[in-house]
């Protein structure tokens, strides 16, 4: 080990072989973490070039179970998302695309910090259940076309382990190894096909659309040669995606959006992202076509009717959910203008710090969440707002939360004189 550690300290390339010590010998723990931490960082001072980043993705993909879909048929397609805040387009896509007959056999995550977990969102359903035994996770979706489940505890065990390492030792943010982890996750869930949501802005992981597109070429260059297809859309995180953060009010969200009254924002990168997805699933020629198809089955009401299936069965209750959502929480508190004038930026980050505060997310891994609290956001960027107007309204049920939960989100909002100019929804497909 020390002699990969000084090999990649001077920069030199290091071949399948020595990945796959480092990698197995550290899962196995035959190598101590001081060692793969010193490793680590001269990654992050060296690099990793292409073959470099695909040894490490094929041998982490491979440090656990891998998951083999092909007893359903069709070209699976999967997608993931970098992270980010109001993010709920997984409620969205999976119904969407499986109404128009893509297999969506999804494994999914939980929240923590500012950004939300799908699986959070999908247990404030009363009933539902993340966690599959044998073979009814297939089953279900040759069933129905779609099921979501818990992250394996046994897939990709290697890059726990390291995400952990990294996170503690300042070696997170090169973009080599976050390519990798995210692709050795994917690759072992068993997708044939892979749709990447590069979130990009203050809210988001990538701060440069150098940066993100850098991200993709890695994944992209990876995944083909790992004989899968990946396209990247690098999409907009300045502000929350769509008006509700939080669990049970981003599900609402998410059904309003299925029955095509949702946010434009939300269901314009929903709309993109699923095209690309029935493309990479030889559904649609083009993404023009995808968009028609896609519309239709929002218009007659299929796409929902593929989201009420895929909730009941995974046991599921959406009467008794809108039951007890119905008055979300103990408290409602709005958040009010203090100057009139458009509305410049949303930062996305502290939307989703308040958020957070309030009970919405997990400050620790150990934190427990409040399912129904959260923010609506009354109004966005671009909106003019007269002193006193509601910018947006706070949920929660602790009250000894509010203040802070309302300093931060005050210093989301800030006021110019003159209409900004339009900020882009879609900023690249990299392909």
């Amino acid at each position: 080990m020390i002699d990969l550690i000084l090999k990649k300290k001077k920069g030199e390339t290091l071949s399948r072989e020595e990945i796959n010590s480092i990698i197995s010998g550290y899962t196995s723990g035959a190598i101590p973490d001081y060692q793969v931490a010193a490793w680590l960082m001269a990654v992050c001072f060296r690099g990793l070039n292409d073959d470099e980043t695909t040894y490490l993705t094929e041998a982490m993909m491979y440090s656990g179970e891998v998951i083999d879909l092909s007893a359903i048929p069709g070209i699976k397609v999967d997608k993931h998302s970098t992270g980010g805040v109001g993010d709920k387009t997984t409620l969205i896509l999976g119904p969407l695309v499986a109404a128009i007959g893509i297999p969506v056999a999804k494994m999914s995550g939980r929240g923590l910090g500012h950004t939300g977990g799908t699986l959070d969102k999908l247990e404030s359903i009363p009933g539902l259940q993340v966690v599959f035994e044998g073979h009814s996770f297939i089953d279900q979706v040759k069933k129905i076309g779609l099921a979501v489940c818990a992250q394996n505890e046994h897939l990709v065990p290697a890059d726990k382990k390291l995400y952990a390492l990294r996170d503690v030792t300042g070696t997170v943010d090169n973009i080599s190894l976050i390519a990798s982890s995210i692709m050795s996750k994917k690759l072992a869930s068993g997708a044939d096909a892979i749709v990447i949501d590069i979130k990009l802005g203050e809210g988001a992981f990538m701060k440069t659309l150098d940066d993100a597109e850098k991200l993709a070429s890695i994944m992209i260059n990876t995944a083909n040669k790992m004989g899968r297809k990946l396209i990247a859309v690098v999409t907009g995180m300045d502000q929350p995606l769509g008006n509700a953060v939080g669990n049970a009010l981003e599900v609402k969200e998410a059904m309003d959006t299925l029955q095509g009254k949702g946010p434009k924002d939300l269901t314009e990168v929903c709309l993109e992202l699923a095209s690309h997805m029935l493309v990479l699933g030889q559904k649609a020629a083009s993404t023009a076509e995808a968009r028609t198809m896609l519309q239709e089955v929002l218009d007659n009401g299929l796409a929902y009717q593929k989201f009420e299936k895929f909730i009941s069965a995974q046991g599921g209750n959406l009467d008794e959910f809108a039951n007890k959502y119905d008055k979300p929480t103990a408290f409602t508190v709005p958040l009010v203008a203090t100057q009139s004038g458009f509305i410049s930026e949303v930062f996305a980050l502290e939307v989703g710090r308040a958020s957070m505060f309030l009970g919405a997310g997990r400050e620790t891994k150990e934190s427990s969440i409040d399912y129904a609290a959260g923010i609506i956001l009354a109004k966005k960027r671009g909106d003019y707002v007269l002193k006193g107007d509601t910018l947006a309204y706070l949920h929660t049920n602790q009250k000894e939360s509010i203040n802070k939960a309302l300093e931060e989100l005050t210093k989301a909002y800030v006021f110019q004189e003159e209409k900004p100019e339009d900020s882009p929804l879609i900023l690249k497909t990299i392909v």
